[in-house]
């Protein structure tokens, strides 16, 4: 009974209703055909970016064990970006291309849940990172006291949780669900914003200080300290790449989520707008191999043994050799799927 009410039309948000159907995707097959081949590119550079990364952060050995836990979960969510949520949405786009309504419904509904949990799990932790740098900032010696391995890992799960409870609200209440989401957002930019500000005062206090005491005695600034800006200027820099990432869909979702007329340039704002939001899981570790000097430098140590293989036969290189042939199998089927499927959207176009 609970199948049969899932797959009922009135059960169903009335709006994703309408994106599955002639009306709304009959006159933009091509353009769904494209943003699905750019969708194809994305989540095969999100699984190798971020899988080169995940390995890279083993070797990374100055960061303190709670911020490297809080690192590897936002490059496991976008894994996840490129393993679950583009797949799902690249089957949307070519299920609603080839017209099979039902697993067009099926897909919107999963990439609906999987989009919204992935989401909340990556804001809720680039703002646990603030706070962390924040903490570390304010409290000094105690800072390994309070931000335990522990605690850390007790919030990721409750990040996870509750990221997972809001997306799954979508089958009890839709409005809910964005409600939630949009309220959630809103909170993170603020907390994170409130943040960054204490920060950026708290630095400027205490260069003030030693430029005082430099002028005095000819010290220079702390080496821990210049480490610090560098590092809280990366993750800057990926918090600014999500909002802009982010902020084309929640206007699109503001403006025209329930608009009466789907126009197809409303359509394909949207989903202009969705492939922004994945587009953001492939930058982030461009992002962190451009502005992480330590994790810049486990990188390329990674790849070095990668294309050298032949010549380093140590234990860590065998263990970086399995994961990668690993993460590359796994994307040749990925893509041996996606172009299979793209064949029979493409011959049931041929045959109409």
């Amino acid at each position: 009974m609970a199948i049969k009410n899932f797959t009922a039309e009135k059960d169903r948000p009335w709006y994703e209703n309408r994106y599955c159907s002639v009306d709304v995707s009959g006159s933009i097959h091509f353009q769904l055909t494209c943003f699905s081949v750019v969708n194809i590119f994305l989540s095969v550079s999100a699984l190798l970016g971020n899988s080169m990364i995940l390995v890279s952060l083993q070797k990374v050995f100055c960061f303190h064990p709670p911020s490297k836990v809080l690192l590897r979960c936002l490059a496991i969510t976008d894994l996840c970006v490129g393993m679950i949520a583009q797949p799902l949405f690249v089957t949307y786009l070519l299920s609603a291309v080839n017209e099979h309504w039902d697993t067009c419904q099926y897909a919107s509904a999963a990439i609906t849940v999987a989009g919204y949990t992935l989401s909340g799990v990556s804001l809720l932790t680039l703002t646990a990172i603030t706070t962390d740098r924040l903490l570390a900032l304010l409290l000094g010696l105690r800072y390994r006291q309070v931000v335990t391995l522990k605690r850390t890992y007790l919030i990721v799960t409750i990040f996870c949780l509750v990221s997972f409870f809001v997306g799954a609200t979508y089958f009890w209440n839709s409005v809910l669900t964005l409600w939630a989401s949009s309220t959630t957002a809103l909170l993170c930019l603020v907390l994170s914003g409130t943040f960054y500000s204490k920060i950026f005062l708290a630095l400027r206090h205490h260069r003030t200080q030693v430029e005082q005491t430099a002028r005095q005695s000819s010290l220079t600034i702390p080496q821990n300290v210049v480490k610090y800006r560098k590092t809280l200027s990366g993750i800057i820099w990926v918090q600014l790449t999500l909002t802009v990432c982010y902020i084309p869909y929640v206007v699109w979702a503001t403006f025209f989520l329930k608009d009466e007329k789907l126009s197809p340039s409303v359509v394909l704002s949207k989903y202009f707008s969705l492939t922004l939001v994945f587009l953001n899981s492939t930058l982030n570790p461009f992002l962190y191999c451009w502005k992480l000097r330590d994790v810049r430098q486990a990188f390329c140590f990674a790849f070095l043994l990668r294309c050298f293989a032949t010549q380093v036969y140590s234990a860590h290189s065998v263990k970086f050799k399995t994961a990668v042939y690993g993460v590359v199998q796994f994307q040749v089927i990925l893509v041996g799927c996606y172009l299979l499927y793209g064949e029979l959207a493409l011959c049931g176009l041929t045959r109409e």
